[in-house]
């Protein structure tokens, strides 16, 4: 399992909210249907509002997110 990254930003009335998602995948592509799952069920949207910018690789070291944190323990 991988620790990914996920920028991005979705249209929220007229304006646009960016995100930062920190997760755990087995791949990049896995990485990115979690975040539309979880953006778009959170948010109400569908897949083609939600808009990712940047998909990276992150060291344990570099996480930020407490629920990731957990998990590695």
């Amino acid at each position: 399992m991988q620790i990914y990254r996920i920028k991005g930003w979705f249209k929220q009335g007229l304006f646009k909210q960016k995100f930062t998602r920190d997760l755990l995948a087995t791949s990049e592509a896995q990485a990115k249907e979690r975040v539309y799952s979880e953006v778009g069920s959170k948010h109400k949207l569908t897949r083609n509002t939600v808009h990712i910018e940047e998909v990276t690789e992150i060291k344990p070291e570099d996480v930020t997110d407490p629920r990731v944190l957990a998990m590695l323990k």
